[in-house]
């Protein structure tokens, strides 16, 4: 049974969805439109095994789902919102610096 995040926690899991290069890849091809995992392994370039790990890590954090196709499954964002969630991370983070990731990434060893 589903149920409704708090806002922390669906921060947190957007968070960590966000955290990780081929889970952002993922999220912006699946904004585009709904994919199979054969078809996305393709276009990442990555093992199906490793895409297999990522879809999970989506899966479990909420921001993807399955569509039984026959017999093969269909990914897509979980909710529409999401994506308009990513268009608008995508248009807010234009000042960001190209040799680090977060102003305190030298002094705190972060990021």
């Amino acid at each position: 049974m589903l149920t409704l995040a708090t806002d922390l926690d669906a921060l947190t899991r957007f968070g960590r969805a966000l955290a990780d290069p081929i889970r952002c890849r993922l999220l912006l091809a699946l904004r585009e439109a709904p994919a199979y995992p054969s078809d996305l392994a393709d276009m990442m370039g990555i093992s199906r095994t490793r895409l297999s790990n990522h879809l999970a890590c989506l899966r479990d954090c909420g921001l993807v789902a399955t569509v039984p196709d026959g017999r093969r499954t269909r990914y897509e964002l979980a909710d529409e919102r999401l994506g308009h969630a990513l268009d608008d991370l995508r248009n807010a983070v234009v000042a960001v610096a190209t040799d680090r990731t977060c102003v305190d990434a030298v002094d705190k060893g972060c990021c």
